[in-house]
């Protein structure tokens, strides 16, 4: 639900908004008082704002309001990313300015960027895209082809030589969210997870490609964290950069089939409205589309798939575990511990089916 502020005066849950409009005057975006402030979704726990002020529109982007000890840094590479992006194909919100103080504004970093015209299409879909397969199946493409795009990006000649360690990336994953799932255990109140992570990280270790290609990695690409055209088919954004790094991109192929409905399924793991209507093209048809477009090699399709079933799996968790600790809402501990459960059958289900 959207929250709105009639009064600029009144603070907002994890943003002052006197100290935004004061900031926004050093940076001398537009003047005036700050006005339709209303908070918009921004995934499970970060905290989005759009308004108005002056003649021109903002979104405004922050970490939770208990913040993770990453949350900071993760937010200055998203802002980072986003300038980046600034000359590429790769629809996105473009960024406007960036505070990396985290003084500022409650203890986080935060960015302001342009509104988009769109939607999200794992929330509602409106009236020709919710009555129209022919537009679903084509959004399904489209989130397929705009993951291409990114994916190809010539990183360093966009300035991210430096920004990830790509070298022994594939071998770092499974030993890295071992760790982290591990870490949860010191947090108050954590029963455990009871997931078959042992099962599933072992045959991910054993049947590891040797390599992959190297590019832009988005990190969490879902259906989620793409934005839709209001007038049809086409992807005006992705959004919800916070995990990008310069690693595997097949990876961000693999989030996508995680998350994917299955042939026999009206949903996906994450509820996503557009998975529940259902018309979406076949997973199989989504690795097709994205060999054809950026010519990797996709034949270890579902090895990418068991490895995001296993990182997702773990990282929602995470969110269960803070919920325990009462660092994150309950209900959404508990949904997200739902989610983690069926990223790993499904991680089994996808192990299975290549053994046989």
């Amino acid at each position: 639900m959207t929250a709105v502020y009639a009064d600029a005066n009144v603070g907002v849950p994890g943003v002052e908004l006197a100290a935004l409009t004061d900031w926004m005057d050093t940076q001398g975006l537009e003047y005036g008082s700050l006005t339709e402030v209303r908070a918009i979704g921004g995934g499970t726990q970060n905290i989005m704002l759009r308004f108005t002020r002056g003649a021109r529109e903002f979104v405004l982007r922050r970490g939770p309001l208990h913040p993770r000890a990453t949350t900071n840094d993760n937010l200055r590479r998203e802002m980072r990313l986003l300038a980046a992006l600034s000359d590429t194909a790769v629809p996105h919100a473009p960024l406007i300015a960036a505070c990396l103080d985290e003084s500022a504004l409650g203890e986080s970093v935060f960015y302001l960027m342009e509104p988009l015209d769109g939607f999200n299409a794992a929330v509602e879909l409106p009236a020709l895209h919710a009555t129209n397969e022919g537009v679903r199946y084509r959004m399904g493409l489209a989130v397929v082809d705009a993951l291409a795009t990114l994916s190809t990006v010539d990183y360093e000649a966009a300035g991210l030589a430096d920004f990830g360690r790509p070298e022994g990336f594939l071998e770092r994953q499974v030993p890295r969210w071992l760790h982290e799932l591990d870490s949860y255990a010191r947090l108050d109140n954590y029963p455990g997870h009871g997931l078959p992570v042992e099962f599933v990280s072992e045959w991910l270790t054993r049947n590891r490609p040797s390599s992959g290609p190297i590019g832009i990695m988005h990190g969490d690409y879902h259906l989620a964290n793409v934005m839709f055209a209001p007038d049809g088919p086409q992807v005006a954004a992705i959004v919800d950069w916070e995990m990008c790094t310069i690693g595997d991109p097949m990876l961000d192929l693999g989030w996508l089939l995680a998350t994917w409905p299955e042939p026999d399924e009206r949903g996906d793991v994450l509820g996503s409205a557009l998975a529940g209507a259902g018309g979406l093209p076949p997973a199989q048809e989504l690795v097709r589309r994205y060999g054809e477009r950026t010519g990797f090699d996709v034949s270890a399709a579902d090895w990418y798939a068991v490895l995001a079933c296993f990182k997702l799996g773990i990282i929602l968790e995470g969110t269960h575990a803070r919920s325990c600790a009462g660092l994150a809402p309950a209900d959404v501990g508990q949904r997200l511990h739902t989610s983690a459960t069926t990223l790993f059958a499904r991680a089994c289900n996808l192990i299975n089916r290549n053994q046989s």
